[in-house]
């Protein structure tokens, strides 16, 4: 039998589980008003992550309109702070 680190172990878990996606909707959750700021995180009301896709929920409707500008500052910002490539598209709903 060979020898494993925990975080290595961990990560061959996360990557072979379906927990992966949900544990990356909540650290995307974590750092999303560092990314996008107060005042957008404020108005925001749900974050979820579904494969690739990031949705983002709200009920203000300049704010959908200035994320839909946003979208491909989104995808960069998320994924240069998760340091991978999590997110390929946004839908704002």
């Amino acid at each position: 039998m060979s020898q494993m680190h925990i975080g290595d172990a961990l990560k061959d878990f996360l990557n072979k589980s379906n927990l992966k996606s949900g544990l990356r909707s909540v650290q995307i959750e974590s750092v999303w008003e560092e990314v996008m700021g107060k005042t957008i995180a404020r108005y925001t009301d749900k974050i979820q992550l579904i494969k690739n896709t990031l949705f983002i929920y709200t009920s203000v409707a300049p704010l959908k309109q200035e994320l839909m500008y946003q979208k491909p500052k989104i995808i960069e910002r998320i994924n240069e702070v998760m340091n991978e490539q999590v997110i390929t598209d946004v839908i704002i709903k």
